[in-house]
């Protein structure tokens, strides 16, 4: 991903507020993840070319052959995690690191995953410029992180064919997991609620389209994109 510099005029900031009434008229109603929307630059997110799409409801590309998730996907998923300030979130993708960007925002503390090196470093790179400091890892999605479990809430950012249960292992009692769930082609929110090891509660909230999820690490190809 190719940025130019850390700019974030009145233009900018304009077409967030545009966006963030664009999403409410679509139904987002948490006003946290709203107001996180409205903070964060996703324009320097984004390849240099498609600066003058970065406030529009769509989804664009990042490298790596992925994309930076639809802000209406964004605001989706973090409304169902149900955040709040202090929670212990693991994010499978870290992708272009906006999503990333809005959990910090909302006062979370983030452990993010990437298996595609090049967004790895490009997110690593860019977070730290605008002052973001998650906990990055590099590595298999699928496995999460052991070592740093329990987790409050789980976000997969990549279309799963299932939810792996290394991570609903690494929930919390009374956590939230959240993925779009399915075959390649489309995917259904799914939102997993773990009131106890053998109690699992599922809901599903509609039909998305995501990359695949994708196992092991890689220099290049397949991947994600939050």
């Amino acid at each position: 991903m190719k940025y130019n510099d850390l700019e974030d005029n009145y233009r900018h900031k304009g077409l967030r507020k545009k966006l963030v009434e664009e999403l409410r008229s679509k139904g987002i109603t948490n006003e946290a993840v709203l107001e996180a929307i409205n903070k964060v630059p996703r324009h320097l997110f984004m390849a240099s070319g498609f600066l003058d799409f970065a406030y529009k409801d769509q989804a664009f590309p990042i490298g790596a052959g992925q994309t930076i998730s639809q802000p209406y996907t964004v605001a989706f998923q973090t409304s169902l995690l149900d955040i709040q300030k202090g929670d212990k979130v693991l994010e499978i993708g870290t992708g272009s690191g906006y999503q990333a960007a809005i959990l910090l925002e909302m006062g979370a503390r983030v452990f993010t995953i990437e298996r595609q090196k090049e967004l790895f470093l490009n997110a690593q790179a860019l977070l730290t410029r605008l002052g973001y400091h998650p906990r990055f890892f590099y590595g298999d999605g699928y496995e999460g992180l052991p070592a740093f479990a329990p987790f409050d809430k789980i976000l997969i950012t990549a279309a799963a064919p299932e939810i792996p249960e290394a991570l609903i292992r690494q929930l919390k009692t009374g956590g939230i997991l959240v993925a779009p769930v399915g075959d390649s082609d489309t995917q259904e929110m799914t939102r997993l609620i773990k009131h106890s090891k053998d109690d699992i509660e599922i809901t599903r909230h509609g039909y998305f389209v995501f990359v695949p999820m994708m196992k092991g690490t890689s220099n290049n190809g397949n991947g994600k994109g939050a």
